[in-house]
């Protein structure tokens, strides 16, 4: 007979479902339906594209944003083995993986925007090196492959491989400088991509240095990924943040963002296009929504060392860079050519949702990947070293 003290136990095993794992789990299961509906329909059964406007938000945040967001990696990467700023070591790894997620989601995208996604594999054998998007599609999968191999010492730590990790490091400076050239390239020619439609591109963004431009916002939007990463995981993980080496990247950010600035400024003025500056239309409003939130605040606040110094204002300033940077791609590959292409366009809710569920992928995969893998072990031993000196 059973005793009376029996009582109903979750197992320990079972784990609770979160508000952040309830949403994922509904992105996961909407993602999957869209998945079906896209490659059973078409575009045409899950998009608000057009052959008058064919790319929207799964080419101008899926692609476009998606890359830039990834440049901490070679930004960073460049930082400790080109220019030998050790200091700046124990956050490498948690950048680097952002910037192989980051990669590997953008091509993941890509399968959904190509109409024939199958296809994707053909700039391997069809070469046109007068082609932008070819000279793009080889960046981006050979960085991917160099991005591979920079995160590969952390497996090869989880499995006990010292001798190839030992082997590993000697080729390590040369794949970092081929990273950064082929960051450069890539970056650059997502801008030469609008080159080529100066009568339908808003005066306010098109311009003859897009591709400056594109190279300069990703490096400043790189590094504010860089202190977005390290705030979250500190939350999530429980690690200590390196205040000194993020108020460090939060000055560089200063004076790339100021560079930026000084240019955009200059550009507008050489090509008058000021005029465009102060008319009524929603094309002005999101270009000072843009200017705002990616250059003005940012740089007014982190100018100010109370708020480099304060891990808040570094966080809601980094915060607000990438915001500005979303919204200048998605005004450069939308709002932009709204007016030109004499068509509106709004994403589906499909769209949006699909963008979410990748989004939400990165977030699940970095998370996974640092709790099974030395992701952060140069930070504790950058901690551990800092300790004694503190105590005295």
């Amino acid at each position: 007979m059973l005793g009376t003290n029996l009582t109903l136990a979750r197992p320990k095993n079972l784990p609770r479902l979160g508000f952040w794992l309830g949403i994922f789990v509904v992105l996961l299961m909407a993602g999957l339906y869209i998945t079906f509906r896209r490659f059973t329909g078409g575009l045409g059964a899950t998009t608000a594209l057009s052959d008058e406007f064919p790319w929207g938000l799964w080419i101008g945040f899926d692609v476009l944003c998606g890359v830039g967001l990834a440049a901490g990696g070679f930004t960073l990467a460049a930082t400790v083995y080109v220019f030998n700023l050790e200091k700046y070591r124990p956050i490498l790894r948690p950048t680097i993986l952002t910037a192989f997620l980051g990669y590997l989601l953008v091509i993941f995208a890509l399968l959904y925007d190509l109409g024939k996604p199958w296809n994707i594999w053909h700039p391997l054998i069809m070469w046109n090196p007068r082609s932008v998007m070819f000279e793009v599609a080889w960046c981006v999968m050979l960085y991917t492959a160099v991005l591979a191999l920079e995160f590969l010492p952390v497996v090869l730590e989880r499995l006990g491989w010292i001798r190839a990790v030992t082997w590993h490091h000697k080729i390590t400076p040369p794949l970092v400088v081929a990273g950064v050239i082929l960051s450069i390239l890539h970056q650059s020619s997502l801008g030469s991509l609008y080159l080529i439609v100066p009568e339908k591109l808003y005066p306010l963004w098109y311009s003859p240095l897009l591709p400056v431009f594109f190279f300069i916002s990703a490096i400043g939007v790189g590094l504010a990924m860089t202190i977005f990463e390290s705030f979250l995981s500190s939350r999530a993980f429980r690690k200590q943040l390196e205040r000194e080496l993020l108020t460090g990247l939060a000055r560089v950010m200063v004076v790339v963002l100021s560079v930026y600035g000084v240019l955009r400024v200059e550009d507008i003025l050489d090509r008058d296009a000021w005029k465009y500056l102060w008319m009524p239309r929603t094309e002005t409003y999101l270009f000072w929504l843009e200017a705002a939130l990616g250059i003005l605040l940012p740089v007014m606040l982190l100018s100010w060392g109370r708020i480099r110094r304060n891990l808040k204002g570094l966080y809601a300033c980094a915060v607000m860079v990438i915001f500005g940077f979303v919204a200048n791609r998605l005004n450069v590959a939308i709002t932009g050519m709204e007016r030109g292409l004499g068509k509106q366009y709004f994403p589906t809710w499909m769209e949006l949702t699909l963008t979410l569920f990748i989004v939400s992928l990165g977030f699940a995969i970095f998370a996974a990947a640092a709790k099974y893998l030395p992701i952060f072990v140069e930070e504790e031993a950058a901690h551990k070293e800092r300790a004694p000196a503190v105590s005295q």
